[in-house]
């Protein structure tokens, strides 16, 4: 396996709005809470103090990372929540929350609102507060964005923690300013949360047959050539293997579909900026399944203090009956358990109906919005109702239209010869990404 490296931090400029007024923080008598809003990208100065509040957060969160901010194109709005704790030893970080000004996902309604996660292609919307001024924290962010008069005033949160501290302490706050809300969403992502259980936990979490099924599809792809697990985690290592990365993942269904990270230059510049940013502070490493030294299943991997996410992961269809990318989760899964400074791992999945359902734990994730002023508007509490009433509709039109178009896909292959589909590359498999941009 590779060797972690750290390389020289970047540099950006800073633009920053007042710091409004200070507010008690909870637990820690005599020092006191102060929020200040940046606008723009968050500078490069406040690495240094993101590394420091890991340390302390109560939520870990790699997307709210200010190099992943930075990464960004630069006419993107953001809209960051700096929280001070100012006491007689000076200040430090003690929150962080990062937002879009935008239109909400997934909704046709002709709104702006502040969005988290900010960026596209991430799956967390969660401040990072130190755990010992939660309330005081969200309180004062949320008087931040309500006195701010160049601010939306609804908040849009998609894949928020559903449960753990920082989630019953946002629940408190906005009862205690009695700030309406909406659930709209709620789904359990599979989480590596190993304990003291680490050294069985695979053998605990996988049934016997299954373990033997991947010790078969092992020995049998290991026929075909010298198969191994690699990992690399220096910059321009991590740099290079995420282009081996956007090449398998482009030739696989989701550049057929049009979805792959490639398909899009401007998503491809996004990420490729933000692997290798991530990869410059150690934050990111690529396992790799190779076979003869092509590799065959990748996994892109980020880390945000004890907290690992798997973020993007991409195999070779046409080694499909031998489950590469599975028997990538088996390798990389032992290597999150071997390590003692990863306290959890995060799926990063939309559900748990995909393979990586073998690891145990659960997060619920909630789409969640939010009226942030003291006793909310009539206004949100429709607008929120008419979203909580359009998301159903969205998805028996999503079905129907996935229906209509495999049937009519088998239409045409029944139809159209082999020879003819293969000489013009046709795919006509149904794209949801398609029906998403669409509807």
């Amino acid at each position: 396996m590779g060797q972690l490296a750290t390389l020289p931090k970047p540099q950006v400029d800073l633009d920053t709005a007042p710091v409004r007024a200070a507010r008690p923080s909870d637990g820690k008598l005599g020092r006191q809470v102060q929020v200040e809003i940046v606008r723009g990208e968050p500078s490069a100065e406040l690495d240094t103090d993101w590394r420091d509040l890991l340390l302390r957060a109560d939520e870990p969160n790699v997307f709210m990372q200010p190099r992943v901010l930075r990464a960004t194109a630069p006419d993107r709005r953001f809209v960051t929540l700096l929280a001070w704790d100012r006491g007689d030893e000076g200040r430090r970080l003690c929150g962080f929350w990062a937002f879009s000004i935008g239109t909400p996902n997934l909704s046709m309604l002709p709104i702006t609102v502040l969005c988290a996660p900010a960026t596209a292609h991430v799956y967390l919307s969660a401040p990072v507060v130190d755990r010992d001024c939660l309330e005081a924290v969200l309180h004062g962010m949320l008087d931040a964005i309500t006195e701010a008069p160049d601010l939306p005033k609804f908040i849009a949160l998609e894949s928020m923690p559903g449960a753990g501290a920082t989630y019953d302490a946002l629940m408190r706050v906005l009862a205690e300013r009695k700030s309406r809300y909406f659930h709209l969403d709620a789904k359990n992502r599979p989480i590596l949360m190993p304990a003291a259980n680490r050294a069985g936990y695979l053998e605990n979490a996988l049934s016997s047959s299954t373990r033997k099924k991947l010790r078969q599809h092992r020995r049998r792809l290991g026929e075909k050539g010298r198969l191994q697990t690699t990992v690399v985690r220096g910059g321009a290592d991590v740099r290079r293997a995420f282009e081996a990365f956007l090449a398998l993942e482009l030739k696989g269904w989701k550049g057929r579909r049009g979805t792959a990270l490639s398909s899009d230059a401007s998503e491809a510049a996004f990420t490729r900026a933000m692997v290798a940013a991530l990869a410059q502070a150690g934050d990111a490493s690529i396992y790799a399944l190779e076979l003869d030294g092509r590799p065959v299943s990748m996994q892109v991997v980020l880390r945000a203090g004890a907290a690992a996410f798997t973020w993007k992961t991409a195999y070779d269809e046409a080694l499909s009956d031998f489950s590469p990318g599975v028997l990538l989760f088996e390798d990389y899964s032992k290597a999150l358990l071997a390590d003692p400074e990863i306290a959890f791992a995060d799926s990063c999945a939309y559900d748990d109906s995909g393979y990586m359902a073998a690891w145990t734990e659960r997060k619920l994730v909630i789409d969640l919005w939010i009226d942030p002023r003291r006793g909310g508007s009539c206004m949100f509490s429709a607008i929120a109702r008419l979203q909580k009433a359009y998301l159903p509709l969205r998805e028996t039109a999503k079905k129907a239209y996935l229906a209509s178009a495999t049937a009519l896909t088998r239409l045409r292959n029944a139809v159209m010869p082999e020879q003819n589909i293969a000489k013009c590359g046709a795919d006509v498999r149904p794209s949801a990404g398609r029906f998403v941009r669409a509807f």
